[in-house]
């Protein structure tokens, strides 16, 4: 069991900007996400976008505004746990919550912040009659253990930068790797497309384009042949022990539905002072909250964690004045922030 002052869900910009708020009043914060990666979806869906609305920063990428956040939060040991959903929140006798993740993570706090942006993201699904009956055995939508694949035949379904990255990290594990794309031009970075059409000129791997799965056949879980249909000619069966499927990933509420909160379509209702949800508590920050006058801005986020961190302060020490310090004369801000003279 982790004990915490905070458990963030959601490891987006805001919600690794209100590790920073929280840290800032002394507040110990831990993260949850369902994806690989810190960043939500400035890494997930455009890494490599330019942002032109972070104030001071006149441009930046999705991923390099992640790694500032990233940076910002080093002085407050914050644990980032990725790949698990938080699956159950559960209010216990003194106020305070015990949260347990989809990989059984247990923690226990005095506060929650669902920074979901639009909710977690799920991978887009195989579908095909029977697949269900491979995921998570033969069929992955995620790789946490790549040795599994050594000396295997593969199947890889997509054109995006996961399906080509996992491509060339693989390539030189797996027996054999056919790339199937529904289209025969690429969404993933042109290097990584060179790289992956160099391998085919090599005779190292196969890719077929403009084509789609259209069954699977295998016994128990475990996949023996996909069969692929181009939009011309006849289907073909290719013979494989294991099907990755990168189709991108659809924002879901998931679990966070069923917490008992007031939920309005698939955002969550909070006040404007404290951004507390109906459930005492637990807050809500970025995208995923609503209240009137909401705009979905990372800036609003940004404002909407700094009010939050405030208001836990308050619900964890209630008999305590809390004053607004600044970063840049502070003493105690620059202790927590681990500021010396010659950075100053």
């Amino acid at each position: 069991m982790i004990q915490t002052d905070v458990v963030i869900v959601g490891a987006g910009p805001c919600g690794l900007f209100q590790v920073f708020e929280l840290g800032l009043l002394g507040l110990k914060a831990e993260i949850v996400d369902s994806i690989r990666q810190p960043g939500g979806q400035c890494s997930e869906l455009y890494p490599d976008k330019p942002i032109y609305d972070i104030p001071g920063i006149p441009v930046c990428s999705g991923q390099e505004l992640t790694d500032a956040l990233l940076k910002q939060i080093g002085p407050f040991d914050c644990g980032i746990h990725l790949n698990q959903e938080v699956t159950v929140v559960t209010k216990i006798e003194d106020e305070s919550f015990q949260v347990e993740t989809s990989a059984g993570t247990r923690f226990r706090s005095k506060a929650v912040v669902i920074a979901g942006g639009v909710g977690s993201f799920q991978p887009r699904p195989l579908r095909v009659p029977g697949a269900e009956e491979y995921a998570g055995k033969t069929l992955h939508y995620r790789i946490q253990k790549p040795g599994q694949f050594s000396g295997k035949k593969l199947v890889i379904l997509g054109g995006g930068d996961s399906a080509l990255d996992w491509v060339l990290e693989l390539i030189d594990i797996a027996e054999h790797i056919t790339l199937v794309h529904r289209r025969d031009e690429y969404r993933a970075v042109r290097a990584s497309v060179d790289k992956m059409k160099k391998l085919v000129a090599d005779g190292r791997m196969d890719v077929i384009e403009s084509a789609r799965a259209s069954a699977i056949d295998g016994k128990d879980g475990v996949v023996k042949s996909i069969t692929i249909q181009p939009k011309e000619g006849e289907a073909v069966d290719v013979a494989t022990e294991h099907v990755l499927v990168f189709f991108g990933l659809a924002p879901k509420l998931g679990p966070i539905a069923d917490w008992g909160l007031d939920i309005n379509r698939k955002t969550i209702n909070v006040d404007t002072e404290k951004f507390e949800t109906s459930e005492p508590g637990i807050y809500a920050v970025g995208d995923i909250n609503y209240y009137p006058g909401k705009k979905k801005l990372i800036l609003c986020g940004f404002h909407e964690a700094a009010l939050a961190a405030f208001a836990i302060k308050h619900r964890i020490e209630p008999d305590k004045k809390i004053h607004v310090q600044y970063t840049t004369t502070s003493p105690i801000m620059h202790e927590r922030l681990g500021v010396t003279e010659s950075s100053k």
